[in-house]
């Protein structure tokens, strides 16, 4: 790991640590889960926002200002609001997005969930989501959120990863391991 993102993992460790205990014993998970949410679209809908939290160019006062500003109109909790404003004040609001992620992982760990990251090559239907996270909850055990994407060269089948663990189903790599198996022989 190059050292800048070791520097911003480990910022945003701590930071995600502090927010998340705060809200725990607040018993405002809930709360924060809605900011997590809320604040993870708005990173990816807003150019401007990436810019604002991540450019040396703008000043501490106008970070602290903007993102002040942020927080009143999306209506984040206190807790958000005031580790934001810290975040700002300290010229770390760079590590915001690997906050948000270790909170949704702090989160899901206290609520004993697990996410598996599913790559499948087409749209999965309802009924195909619900019954792919019940295999997945009989097989590992815990209640499992899917965050699911689309990737046509799959050719057909799903990729799922959970934590180190990943099923590959997919028709691209059955054909790269038929593939293989005929070099081997020829």
């Amino acid at each position: 790991m190059s050292e800048p993102a070791s520097i911003s993992s480990g910022i945003a460790a701590r930071y995600a640590t502090a927010v998340f205990e705060i809200a725990r014993d607040a018993k405002a998970l809930k709360a924060l889960e809605a900011d997590i949410d809320a604040l993870q679209g708005a990173l990816g809908d807003s150019a401007d926002l990436r810019a604002v939290i991540a450019s040396p160019l703008y000043a501490r006062d106008d970070q602290g200002r903007a993102i002040a500003a942020l927080g009143k109109k999306m209506k984040l909790s206190q807790t958000m609001q005031g580790a934001l404003g810290l975040m700002a004040q300290n010229r770390r609001l760079f590590a915001l997005p690997q906050v948000l992620t270790a909170l949704r992982a702090m989160i899901a760990h206290e609520k004993g969930e697990v996410t598996a990251d599913v790559r499948s090559a087409t749209v999965l239907t309802k009924a195909q989501a619900d019954a792919l996270a019940k295999a997945l909850k009989a097989r590992i055990g815990k209640t499992v959120k899917l965050n699911v994407s689309v990737d046509e060269s799959l050719i057909g089948g799903l990729i799922v990863n959970v934590g180190s663990k990943m099923i590959d189903t997919s028709v691209r790599s059955r054909l790269a391991a038929l593939q293989n198996s005929m070099k081997e022989v020829g």
